[in-house]
């Protein structure tokens, strides 16, 4: 048992002994699948593997019993101490400030935030008395937090106990102005005390204008020097995504964690899965009822004790047919984060069983929360790339036998940056995936695949080194050209870096490289000459088409762990490739909260990709609803493809779609390559193309990597579901149906879920 003063590396200890028995035991060891017609309690997923499941529910069940939910058990002995120490001072004392504003500090990450504003005012009142004993500056980072905890306070009485669907969207307005004013009045109140001493203060100056926003009166409440432009959308043209996740029972209420959105069990089908990063949160399997609802079948799919995860990924690792999924844990956690992942095997039927330890991936646990599968060496099953923290990363090779081995290093790819994002793509069209690593404290690397089972460190000449401080990328062909372009996020943590980026202000941060495809083997950066020009410090992320008219839009989920990191979500829409517009505020996507996993899908069938959102931050009192923002649909047509390889990787990760079409007289061409999207967030491996006007389809081309294939077919009607096998002649036509999102009997306000 893990105890609160045991070594931080004890988890990775502990998984590495628990490894090598668990292999020990299960040589010649074989997964049995159950039929989906047969019955659970004759075959669970457990019973098929019950040592390795088992082993890592034990190890998942110590690691929260020794750092608590949130890894909070430290917080709270450093409570204990900073309050012992207050008590035992005289009640006047002026040593007592820094103890009871600490303490005060500490109240509000727990979720204690009554608390917090109790240690915090009686800090202040002692601060007042104190006169000129004190500097001012205690005085006032003792007022800004004062005035932080009440701005939680309304967060928590009315976004999170009186949940709308305005809640938190920014500009706040609707059902989303505050009805429990107290919380956000004071803030104000404290964040304009700071002001008068510390005018120049960008971030008091951001948190006092959303205080305003959020009471109903922003702008005309904002004294004018200290006023902030936030953009409300009015000058463009976009339709409003209504949040549908409390219809649904999908608006449950998690910390920072992942999102995929696939069919897991066979049904075609989109269900949900999302996981919070907390050692004590639960992941979430939610299947698609085919009747514009969700059930939760967490227990239903044996993962009732699979704990943690930050992110995660998903795609068919043993070629059986089925998704499985992987799940990252201990990123940010630095050297406490040596917590094992989770690779999840599904039985088919949407039934997981945990084979980490057998499969040769819990040898060593290092923080991460990136990863990405790709068949690098070509024989037909799916490799993976996982991205650590402050240890080289790893390419496991899939020995196709259920197990992996670790040859990052003989493959020279076993990069020691800071690694917050990791992703596949064949940058030069040589069928050979590339790998694209994006650092948070060292240059980016983009790793060309010889074609030996060797990589070679081409960032520098192809130009894609930075920015300097990276998290989330992908790549993706924005301007439909047929190669492949590379999104780099700039990641510099600091919500005044965010309200002098409002103002125009000059300010140090980089932003968001994209670099476009020049076809040479090198890139060209140019997010200044496509509109993309602001701070954006993203999290979460993913692209998707929202209009259907063929091109890739993009939703960034923004923040970092402290409170004040509140700054809307930003969604950019792809206008002809040549540049972007922000509708966030037009199209209700602009929340406020801490955005994570990030999915665009069609959930409802209807034709148009619908956005979910995983929502929530770090600390144990900043969580959060998830969201699900139904398109309201664009009148364009559109074509869903899924692949299935044979001679490549069943789920086709790196195969290539091309469609040719006559859209308004003019021919058009677009591309799509299978992949889940972004590092943040995880979307279907069905392709979702839109097509714009176009009422036919005069080429579909699919071209697999692995054999060197290309299959093509002409004059393919729009709008329909169909699946393109590798080694067949024709491809199939799969049922469609439309499930209209159910509506709960109050629309209005949605009830709670809790994580």
């Amino acid at each position: 048992m893990l105890s609160n003063d045991s070594c931080p590396h004890a988890a990775v200890c502990t998984a590495h002994a628990v490894a090598v028995a668990v292999r020990a035991g299960l040589l010649g060891w074989v997964l049995l699948i159950a039929g989906c017609g047969g019955s659970p309690d004759q075959q669970t997923a457990s019973q098929a593997d019950p040592v390795g499941h088992q082993a890592m529910l034990q190890l998942l069940q110590q690691i929260k019993e020794a750092v608590g939910p949130a890894h909070s058990h430290r917080e709270q002995d450093r409570l204990n101490e900073l309050l012992q120490q207050a008590e035992q001072l005289p009640p006047g004392s002026l040593a007592r400030i820094e103890p009871l504003a600490l303490a005060g500090e500490i109240y509000l990450r727990l979720g204690e935030t009554k608390r917090s504003i109790v240690t915090l005012d009686e800090a202040l009142k002692l601060a007042q008395s104190a006169g000129d004993k004190i500097p001012d500056a205690v005085d006032t980072s003792i007022r800004f937090n004062l005035g932080m905890a009440y701005l939680r306070l309304g967060e928590n009485e009315n976004c999170l106990a009186n949940h709308t669907i305005d809640s938190c969207l920014a500009p706040i307005r609707g059902s989303g102005v505050h009805t429990i004013t107290t919380g956000s009045t004071r803030a104000a109140e404290l964040f304009r005390q700071v002001l008068r001493k510390q005018p120049d203060d960008m971030t008091t100056r951001w948190l006092l204008n959303l205080a305003v926003m959020t009471l109903g009166e922003y702008p005309e409440g904002v004294e004018p020097q200290w006023r902030i432009p936030i953009p409300d959308g009015a000058d463009v043209e976009f339709p409003r995504f209504l949040d549908r996740a409390g219809d649904l029972g999908l608006d449950i209420t998690t910390l920072a964690g992942g999102a995929i959105v696939d069919d897991f069990n066979g049904d075609q089908l989109l269900d949900v899965v999302v996981s919070d990063w907390d050692p004590a949160g639960q992941i979430r399997f939610f299947r698609n009822n085919g009747a514009g609802g969700f059930v939760d079948e967490t227990e239903a799919a044996n993962l009732i004790g699979i704990l943690g995860g930050l992110n995660l990924m998903h795609a068919d690792y043993d070629n059986d047919g089925d998704l499985d999924i992987l799940l990252l844990r201990g990123g940010w956690l630095m050297d406490v984060g040596n917590h094992p992942n989770s690779l999840l095997q599904n039985d088919g039927c949407g039934r997981f069983v945990d084979v980490t330890f057998p499969s040769g991936l819990a040898e060593e646990a290092f923080p991460t929360q990136t990863a990405s599968w790709a068949d690098y060496d070509g024989d037909g099953d799916l490799d993976l790339y996982i991205g650590n923290e402050q240890h080289p990363n790893q390419l496991f090779q899939n020995q196709n036998d259920g197990t992996f081995i670790d040859v990052a290093s003989a493959a020279g790819v076993d990069d020691d940056g800071y690694s917050k994002a990791v992703t596949w793509g064949d940058f030069d069209g040589d069928d050979l995936p590339d790998i694209y690593v994006s650092n948070l404290k060292q240059a980016n690397r983009l790793f060309q695949n010889q074609g030996d089972g060797t990589f070679v460190d081409v960032a520098l000449a192809a130009g894609v080194t930075g920015p300097q401080k990276g998290f989330p990328v992908w790549f993706w062909d924005y301007n439909n050209d047929g190669a492949l372009d590379l999104f780099a996020t700039s990641y510099w943590q600091d919500i005044s870096l965010t309200a002098a980026s409002y103002l125009g202000k000059d300010h140090p941060s980089e932003h968001d490289h994209l670099y476009r495809n020049a076809g040479d083997g090198t890139f060209r950066e140019v997010s200044q000459d496509v509109g993309l020009s602001v701070v954006t410090q993203p999290m979460g992320c993913n692209f998707g088409d929202l209009n259907n008219d063929g091109f890739l839009d993009f939703y960034l989920g923004t923040g970092y762990p402290e409170f004040e990191a509140l700054s809307p979500n930003l969604m950019y829409l792809n206008q002809n490739g040549e540049r972007f517009v922000d509708v966030s505020a037009a199209g209700g996507f602009g929340h406020l909260q801490k955005g994570h996993g990030v999915v665009f899908a069609d959930i409802d069938q209807d034709g148009d990709q619908d956005v979910f959102h995983e929502l929530g931050g770090w600390f144990k009192g900043d969580p959060f609803r998830n969201a699900l923002f139904e398109n309201p649909g664009f009148g364009n047509h559109w074509l869903a493809v899924q692949l299935v390889g044979t001679e490549s990787n069943r789920c086709a990760i790196g195969a290539r779609i091309s469609l040719t079409f006559s859209e308004n007289g003019t021919e058009r061409h677009v591309y799509r390559w299978v992949s889940s999207g972004g590092s943040f967030g995880c979307n279907p491996l069905r392709q979702h193309v839109g097509v714009g006007k176009a009422t036919e389809i005069a080429m579909l081309e699919v071209h697999w990597p692995t054999s060197g294939r290309t299959q093509s077919w002409s004059n393919i009607p729009v709008d329909q579901f169909i699946r393109v096998t590798e080694d067949a002649t024709d491809f199939q036509t799969l049922p469609y149906p439309h499930h209209p999102f159910v509506s709960s009997h109050d629309g209005h306000h949605h009830h709670h879920h809790h994580h």
